[in-house]
């Protein structure tokens, strides 16, 4: 039976597309193991962490998991703030064994993804082993004046409907986002996207009620954004109520 050994780096919602890799290996490889190095802004924000949990509960011997974070303390002073070169060396030695492992899954922001890759090769993983999911474009410096704009317009506690399919969701925005779509993620909902960096349109959805400005939008027509159409993903709301289909 195949026993291999799989790494997986993911911050914030970077964490979707990696649960079913961990799932699928430690579920159908009952001899692989799998380490998780999840950052997120705090507790709080952690997606999936109930699952992720159970995961670790089930596979005990064979999963681990550890969280870093960027705006919260913990006990282990390794463990807080972003990955950088200093972090990823003493990973690459300590926590990780390179010879032996099998393949490394990146998915979060474009500068994480290229550093964690480029510190992987340094270490002596071979680029064949290392695979990598955008789920940010890079931001110009114009597109980074215009998002701080919008977010000094974002409407803290918004109570969001998503209607999807005749269904509704209800739920209200954690301040620890400031997209519906990661919200709505976080509140336990199930929605469609891909790419979330505003490129491919998979979450667009149109606003019925309330108020939301997009940070940035790579995949809608000016007529569709005149019907109130927005990407999920750059949903910002600047209204006590939104309500979204």
């Amino acid at each position: 039976e195949s026993s291999k050994n799989y790494i997986a780096f993911a911050a914030g919602s970077g964490i979707t597309p990696m649960i079913s890799i961990i799932k699928t290996h430690l579920h159908l490889e009952p001899n692989s193991t799998f380490k998780l190095f999840y950052l997120n802004r705090t507790v709080k924000s952690i997606i999936f962490k109930e699952e992720i949990e159970q995961l670790k509960n089930e596979f005990f011997d064979r999963f681990q998991v550890f969280y870093f974070l960027t705006k919260e303390q913990r006990d282990i002073p390794f463990l807080n703030g972003r990955f950088d070169e200093e972090k990823l060396a003493i990973l690459t030695k300590t926590f990780i064994d390179i010879p032996d492992t099998a393949h490394a899954f990146i998915c979060g922001p474009q500068n994480m993804i290229f550093l964690i890759r480029n510190e992987l090769e340094k270490a002596g993983l071979s680029k064949e082993k290392i695979h990598y999911e955008l789920f940010f474009s890079g931001s110009s410096e114009e597109e980074n004046k215009h998002i701080a704009e919008i977010l000094e317009e974002k409407t803290d506690g918004t109570e969001v409907t998503i209607i999807d399919g005749g269904k509704e969701f209800h739920f209200v925005m954690d301040d620890d986002f400031d997209n519906i779509l990661d919200g709505a993620l976080a509140a336990g909902a199930d929605l469609p996207f891909a790419c979330k960096g505003g490129v491919c349109s998979t979450c667009k959805c149109q606003v019925k009620e309330g108020s939301v400005k997009m940070k940035i939008n790579y995949a809608l027509e000016e007529k569709e954004v005149a019907q109130n159409f927005v990407l999920s993903c750059q949903a910002v709301p600047t209204s006590k109520k939104v309500v979204v289909d």
